[in-house]
């Protein structure tokens, strides 16, 4: 007599939930800041619909008058009421991105888990303490690059087809423009999310992390405004006359930084020199006394933007990766 034997079914039992696509670690670290990670992505999605649907107005606007093949000059007229102002606004919005992200995902990242006692369970646990740092460091870092690279590239869709009219359209120099298109925006963000994070393990408690984390990433900006136009190498260029109809003309996008007089010994001196002079005539007479023989312009053209960029992007992610090793080491040992 033949003897059936049955498999039984592997089914989970009855309200377990399905195989995640993570296991072990990271599905951990995303069960513990998933709400984090899913509103920066649902954030940048927003962000993207909102881009893409202004880019086309602004495009629209701008083929009543001839783009892409050219543009006549009356679009500057009424560009700021017809877009104009949203892609100012909006690389506005962008730059304080780093600012949030500081505060708000590096600061409490490690610190919230020192304070509530999960550093410390963790450190018990099989897997150790090094896993788990590198998870952590891991993904969060994976969904901060991959939210500011796809925000970066479709502000500089957006921005592009203005690209060079720094007088009627947003400056490349500033803030709104270099600091949320290439790669500055992604090693921004990594270095204000590694400075908060480092202030968290420091401080070990979440609120006073995040204030002083908040109080680092300002000072950061405020150091980075200043450092941006000292990536570029300054363009010089002279021109015969002291009338300024004869001021030396620059490349189109190109961002003055000075002009002044020069002497016939090469001397430079200030713009509003012999503006004091009541009649045209005494002007001519100080111009002479001076030996004021034409302009002279300091600049940066866009051309140097990418490079800048990248050089700033390299002085961010060093610093990002001295900051970060820190932070993995100083857990190893101190994080409990």
């Amino acid at each position: 007599m033949t003897t059936v034997t049955s498999t039984p079914n592997r089914t989970a039992p009855s309200g377990t939930a399905p195989r995640s696509l993570l296991s072990g670690m990271p599905w951990l670290v995303w069960r513990q800041h998933r709400a984090a990670f899913l509103t920066m992505l649902a954030i940048t999605a927003a962000a993207l619909v909102w881009i893409g649907y202004q880019r086309g107005q602004m495009t629209d606007y701008l083929s009543g008058y001839g783009w892409p093949h050219s543009l006549s000059d009356e679009w500057r007229n009424d560009f700021q009421q017809q877009g104009g102002q949203w892609l100012d606004a909006t690389g506005g919005a962008l730059r304080v991105i780093p600012v949030l992200l500081g505060v708000f995902i590096g600061a409490p990242l490690f610190a919230q888990d020192i304070e509530q006692g999960t550093a410390k369970l963790i450190a018990s646990q099989s897997a150790g303490r090094t896993r788990w740092l590198a998870t952590k460091l891991g993904m969060t870092a994976l969904v901060l690059v991959i939210c500011t690279t796809v925000l970066s590239i479709a502000f500089a869709w957006w921005w592009g087809p203005v690209r060079t009219e720094t007088a009627f359209a947003i400056t490349w120099t500033s803030g709104t423009a270099f600091d949320v298109t290439g790669p500055v925006p992604v090693a921004l963000t990594l270095f204000t999310v590694a400075g908060g994070m480092a202030i968290g393990v420091l401080l070990r408690r979440t609120l006073i992390s995040m204030v002083v984390t908040f109080g680092f990433v300002i000072a950061v900006q405020g150091v980075w405004e200043y450092v941006r136009l000292a990536l570029g190498d300054v363009v010089t260029v002279r021109t015969p006359g002291v009338d300024k109809d004869a001021l030396a003309s620059v490349p189109d996008g190109a961002y003055v930084l000075d002009h002044s007089y020069y002497t016939g010994s090469g001397r430079l001196l200030g713009w509003s020199t012999c503006q004091t002079e009541e009649t045209e005539q005494a002007m001519d007479v100080c111009m002479r006394k001076a030996d004021v023989v034409g302009w002279s312009v300091d600049y940066l053209p866009i051309s140097q933007m990418p490079a800048m960029q990248w050089l700033g992007a390299a002085i961010l992610l060093a610093l990002t990766g001295a900051i970060t090793a820190f932070v993995f080491f100083w857990g190893r040992k101190r994080l409990v």
